[in-house]
């Protein structure tokens, strides 16, 4: 997925009681720190288009697999994977390089636990660029049952709380196929069809639109997962009522400056009425789908240093 111009070997490093494997590069810009956060299901190396430029641009570039990806512990309790435990890992992350504070870049489950870490540890995110899933606000019911309402009990994130383990096996049994299905771009207009969405493109026979990832970088991906299972990562959705409850007390605004970026064919909704949440927010999108940095990665890196160079 990169070479070594693009990222150091990764190294293990014990924060918060487990062991993140992180990538690194541009040391010779220690002070300047910027913490990448990969989605589910994806990798630390999602973001090897970017890191070039960000180290080009002044920037220690850290990327960790988060906790139950890649080369990462994997603990088999699901409460481990709640927010007080992701946004833990982070802030130790950041005491292991002796940072106060960093810009945060997240994409998908990346973009949601940086505005969490925003939300509960503020004095640790200078900046925070979230691509594809905004702030979420915590609304007056539990996640879950409100995802369920709205988008029936088939819907995903509903599948995977309501039938644990299901999607799990089905997805490490067709691991390549899923994750070729998954990593597509330009593709047709969606046609409803029942059943868990992620369930359907692992059994799909034909991928639809254009590979986004070359043949030796969907190997390599297929090879973290093929390590790792998917319960692990699936188990952060697993939470999202536990953290609805965990975050009951925290102040919802987000104050530090912030970067939302969208893809205008990205299936995820955007946030009506952002700024009421985070007042400091800009707003931009690309035409591109879900993956946002790696279907228009020129773009996305542009977007990132020139929105981070003026806040200076």
């Amino acid at each position: 997925m990169t070479n070594q111009s693009e990222f150091s070997q990764p190294s293990r490093i014990a924060v918060n009681g487990v062991e993140l494997e992180v990538f690194e590069a541009g040391r010779e810009n220690a002070g300047n720190p910027m913490v990448l956060c990969h989605g589910w299901p994806d990798h630390a190396l999602t973001w090897r288009r970017q890191v070039p430029a960000l180290v080009e641009a002044g920037y220690h570039v850290i990327a960790p697999n988060q906790r139950g990806f890649g080369g990462s512990s994997r603990p088999t309790e699901v409460e481990a994977y709640d927010v007080e435990h992701l946004t833990g890992d982070l802030a130790a992350l950041l005491d292991h390089f002796g940072y106060e504070s960093a810009a945060f870049v997240g994409h998908d489950w990346g973009a949601t636990v940086s505005w969490w870490l925003t939300a509960l540890r503020p004095e640790r995110v200078s900046r925070v660029i979230a691509l594809s899933v905004p702030y979420l606000a915590r609304g007056d019911m539990p996640w879950v049952p409100f995802l369920e309402a709205i988008l029936g009990a088939d819907y995903y994130m509903v599948h995977f709380n309501r039938q644990p383990g299901v999607a799990d096996a089905v997805l490490d049994q067709h691991t390549r196929q899923f994750l070729r299905n998954l990593y597509r771009m330009n593709l047709p207009a969606p046609t409803p069809a029942p059943g868990n969405a992620m369930i359907n493109l692992a059994l799909a026979q034909e991928a639809l639109g254009d590979p986004i990832l070359s043949d030796g970088e969907l190997d390599e991906l297929v090879a973290a997962f093929e390590e790792s299972g998917f319960a692990p990562g699936i188990n952060w959705y697993r939470n999202l009522d536990r953290n609805w409850e965990l975050l009951g007390e925290v102040d919802p605004v987000i104050h530090q400056p912030a970067l939302m970026i969208y893809g205008d064919r990205d299936p995820v909704a955007r946030a009506e009425g952002l700024q009421e949440l985070v007042p400091n927010v800009e707003e931009v999108s690309l035409d591109c789908g879900h993956w946002i940095q790696q279907e228009r990665p020129e773009e996305t890196t542009q977007l990132i240093v020139d929105w981070l160079a003026r806040g200076r």
